[in-house]
């Protein structure tokens, strides 16, 4: 399988999960060809679009609010013929009613400040034994998610990745954000 790099992906303004923050994140979901995925808070599509090409016989759902990240999937999605992902527009809360059945894995790139009714409405939607991948840049996000997966009674692991990336002649390390990557697997 070959990853994606950043640079690869259709940009403009909105947030993308960088390249090794994607490929440690995805790793976590423990994808099968067949999975059906979902991405919440899909942003540019990075995930959705690595996902696609992970599970190639399955199917991703791409959840995301803001038309100018859903222009960006659909031309990333085009870019990289990643056919298998289907976007729903609209915010998380609201788009949850309207997506049907259960999902192998979900990846949670975004909550819009409203993480533990999302991890509540979408984990019911993750079948048993099966992994929540959660990204997060801020401590009150993570500690909000933790709590809310404990009260949840899943099996949480958490870990906390710095980057830094050599730039130009010198090979001078500039640091990319801290990002916290919280693994939930669903028990019951």
């Amino acid at each position: 399988m070959r990853y994606i790099r950043d640079e690869e992906f259709i940009r403009g303004k909105t947030p993308m999960t960088k390249e090794e923050i994607r490929i440690l994140s995805i790793s976590k979901l423990n994808l099968e060809k067949d999975f059906k995925v979902m991405d919440v808070g899909a942003g540019t599509g990075s995930v959705s679009v690595q996902m696609s090409k992970i599970c190639y016989e399955g199917q991703i759902t791409a959840v995301e609010r803001d038309k100018e990240a859903i222009d960006l999937i659909e031309k990333n999605k085009e870019k990289f013929s990643a056919h298998n992902i289907s976007i729903i527009e609209g915010e998380a809360l609201k788009a949850v009613n309207s997506i049907q059945g259960e999902f192998d894995a979900i990846f949670i790139g975004g909550s819009g400040g409203n993480i533990e009714d999302i991890i509540t409405s979408y984990g019911g939607k993750l079948k048993q034994g099966k992994n929540m991948v959660l990204n997060f840049i801020t401590i009150d996000n993570v500690y909000r998610a933790m709590h809310t997966l404990r009260n949840l009674e899943y099996d949480i692991d958490l870990i906390q990745v710095a980057v830094s990336k050599g730039k130009g002649k010198s090979g001078m390390l500039v640091a990319i954000n801290p990002i916290f990557i919280v693994t939930a697997v669903k028990k019951h």
